[in-house]
């Protein structure tokens, strides 16, 4: 892994700004990265290759998102009944 990667994952206290979701309401931001861990993880996983990198969307849709949602979506993951395209 990339040494700039290792230091934002260091230094990382809670989400930083993301220009797609300016507004106030962070409902979008939060599960497009429960979407982009999970992408990210899937895709390397595939390839064989170490994870690490996804960390980043872990810990910024675990500081957004409320852990009830998380709960949700990691059942509804496991029950194959997850809305989002993984």
């Amino acid at each position: 892994m990339s040494d700039v990667i290792e230091e934002k994952l260091k230094n990382y206290r809670t989400a930083p700004f993301d220009a797609r979701f300016p507004n106030t309401n962070q409902t979008r931001n939060c599960f497009q990265n429960y979407l982009d861990f999970h992408r990210c993880s899937k895709a390397l996983t595939e390839k064989g290759q170490d994870t690490a990198p996804c960390e980043w969307y872990q810990r910024v849709y675990k500081s957004l998102c409320p852990i009830s949602w998380v709960q949700k979506w990691n059942d509804q993951l496991e029950a194959g009944t997850f809305p989002g395209k993984i």
